[in-house]
């Protein structure tokens, strides 16, 4: 089993970082290019405002469900037709509830006509999600791998044909992507149907409403955890284009700031996924959780702070080899959007440690204390600075939530602050940044500078003792 789950869990990690770094930075960034910076500016505004309201779509249905069907395998046929009923109706209770609470943001019919598809998208992702939670229920991790990267896969086939093969006569248009999109969610969850229902075999869908009520009141605090990071995390862009004038074209150069920014932060949330179990298990065995915590912030740690000064350095030469307009306005907003992956990696270990120790309660305050501010400080700077003013709201909100939730993770596992280990990590940051500016003053080509100055992050890391061999391997152990 130890061998099967390594092998699965790097087989999936593959899969996900080939396929999703390509969508993330070929496809979707092909599409920005392709189209004004307006219309994906709306479609990206649009795409996060349904997103907020995701939660409504699972509600915890599919963790409790995953965690059920493992336990009980023999239950499949039984909770796929009392579950797949309760998705239809959430659907509907999403849907209404996006729609009116857009057309009190006064959208007008375009904007409704493009929600309305990406609602239908929203769905059809949710249900694919929880029909994957019954395959890999059931130990089929092979196939759940497959399928977390289908729709991503048929995506990048149809759009890589209607970007670039030259077949497309007129001019791509922002729709073209939301249909392929739906229509990649569409086959994914219906290859995923058709796989659940091949192992449940024959199916008869009905309404269990004591079943129901159960399922709310076991999931709600998870719910609302995850609805008001949705709020802090995803309502920049859609305030952007709300507020302002001209806030489409706003949501765009934010959006392409913002792009390369969640490429790299796909990674830091991978060690999540491996840090929920790892932290789960050492918690349930009363052992010591500090070595696995300071092992993952060395390891984030010198992908976050190389990541943040180079993007300090050389933030406008990025941008500009990724995109064809607004580069100068992008650049800005993408130096502070950066300095945003430092607090989110936070999140990810001390998040993840108070989510494994069960700890909602701190966790729910906290989030909804990050959206006040984020709503807050946004209502007062993006008229002033416009996009740039959302990227420092969430700069401050990211900021003051992450050192809240490490405050608060090192109260409950007793762990003590030491000044000689800050300084010396002070010590390695201030280093690097001096190599950075050494290295710029000696060559122009921002390409090798870029190469050369993460490797003198790697050779500084041991020089400090921020990376070191047998911390990795003592992390690998304790995986097993």
């Amino acid at each position: 089993m130890r061998k099967r789950f390594v092998t699965n869990l790097f087989f999936l990690l593959a899969l996900n970082i080939v396929i999703k770094s390509f969508w993330i930075l070929g496809v979707d960034r092909g599409v920005q290019n392709a189209v004004p910076a307006s219309d994906y500016g709306l479609y990206f505004a649009l795409l996060n405002f349904s997103f907020i309201f995701n939660i409504l779509l699972d509600f915890g249905l599919t963790n409790y469900n995953n965690r059920l069907i493992a336990q009980h395998p023999q239950l499949l046929p039984k909770y796929i037709s009392q579950l797949v009923p309760i998705k239809f109706a959430m659907a509907i209770v999403f849907t209404v509830i996006v729609f009116t609470v857009a057309i009190s943001l006064d959208y007008d019919a375009y904007a409704l006509k493009l929600l309305g598809l990406l609602c239908l998208s929203q769905f059809f992702s949710s249900f694919l999600i929880y029909l994957r939670s019954n395959i890999s229920g059931l130990l089929l991790f092979k196939t759940d791998s497959l399928l977390s990267v289908l729709d991503r896969f048929i995506v990048i086939v149809l759009c890589s044909i209607l970007l670039w093969s030259g077949l497309l006569e007129t001019e791509f248009k922002i729709e073209y992507f939301i249909y392929t999109q739906l229509f990649a969610y569409f086959i994914s969850a219906f290859v995923a149907f058709v796989i659940c229902i091949k192992k449940s075999g024959f199916i008869k869908l009905k309404w269990d409403y004591p079943f129901i009520l159960k399922i709310i009141k076991d999931s709600y605090p998870y719910a609302t955890l995850i609805l008001l990071m949705a709020f802090y995390n995803k309502a920049d862009s859609v305030m952007i284009e709300r507020i302002l004038d001209d806030g489409a074209i706003q949501a765009g150069i934010y959006a392409s700031a913002f792009r390369l920014v969640d490429a790299v932060n796909m990674i830091a949330y991978l060690f999540s996924i491996i840090l929920l179990p790892l932290f789960s298990r050492i918690i349930q065995n009363k052992e010591d959780v500090k070595p696995i915590i300071k092992v993952s912030f060395h390891l984030l740690l010198m992908l976050t702070v190389c990541f943040v000064i180079l993007s300090q350095f050389y933030g406008y030469d990025l941008m500009h080899l990724m995109y064809n307009k607004h580069i100068e306005e992008s650049s800005e907003v993408f130096r502070i959007l950066s300095i945003c992956f430092i607090p989110i990696s936070m999140t990810y270990i001390f998040g993840t440690l108070l989510t494994a120790n069960g700890s909602l309660k701190y966790l729910n305050i906290v989030a909804g204390l990050g959206m006040v501010l984020n709503i807050g400080i946004n209502l007062f700077l993006i008229p002033k600075f416009f996009a740039l003013g959302a990227a420092y709201s969430s700069l401050l909100a990211q900021t003051i939530t992450a050192l809240f939730q490490a405050i608060i993770a090192m109260k409950v596992f007793k762990i003590k602050f030491e000044y000689l280990y800050a300084l010396r990590i002070i010590l390695f940051i201030s280093s690097l940044v001096l190599s950075a500016v050494i290295l710029k003053e000696i060559t122009t080509i921002w390409t090798y500078n870029i190469i050369i100055t993460s490797i003198v992050m790697i050779i500084l890391s041991f020089v400090f003792g921020i990376f070191k061999i047998k911390d990795v391997i003592s992390l690998l152990k304790a995986s097993k």
